[in-house]
């Protein structure tokens, strides 16, 4: 269940969603499988410290963060938090599925940038069995325009995917 603090700032700010529940998925990938879209439209919130800032870093479920190139967009250098070490800054979420919404948690927001170019976005939203789906665009003024910028990549142990599935 996506918790109310969640849904609040949703509806607060007149942002349209829609709630998608999906089976028990404890990553963002496996919440792409579940509801049967790509990872490029699934976002996973990955937490990063950067020049003595703590960031929500939002990037789509196929990929990993590239720290040489985010350090490079947000003042690096970057060192992904452990979950244990974040747990207390997203209250009411299940670890492991905290939302992209920096702005409810007083986090900047860095996205990347294949993400920005998407029409319609997934998002975990403290629950490892539902998910919100939003217009990227509304999701960029709820966050008051997030840093956008290349930083992921795929994975060392990933198949190479060609361009236009992205």
């Amino acid at each position: 269940m996506i918790p109310d603090q969640i849904v609040e700032y949703l509806e607060k700010r007149n942002v349209p969603y829609e709630r998608r529940s999906h089976r028990r998925a404890l990553t963002a990938q496996e919440v792409a499988a579940c509801m049967h879209v790509t990872g490029y439209r699934v976002a996973k919130s990955v937490i990063v410290e950067a020049g003595g800032r703590t960031w929500i870093a939002v990037l789509p479920a196929a990929e990993v963060v590239d720290e040489d190139l985010l350090a490079a967009l947000i003042g690096g250098p970057v060192r992904l938090v452990g979950e244990q070490e974040f747990t207390s800054f997203f209250p009411g979420c299940e670890a492991g599925a905290e939302p992209p919404f920096g702005g409810l948690y007083g986090l900047p927001v860095v996205v990347e940038s294949t993400l920005a170019s998407a029409d319609r976005v997934v998002f975990r939203a403290g629950s490892h069995e539902e998910a919100v789906e939003l217009r990227y665009q509304d999701f960029a003024d709820l966050e008051h325009r997030p840093t956008v910028g290349l930083f992921g990549r795929f994975p060392v142990h990933a198949p190479k995917v060609s361009a236009a599935l992205r």
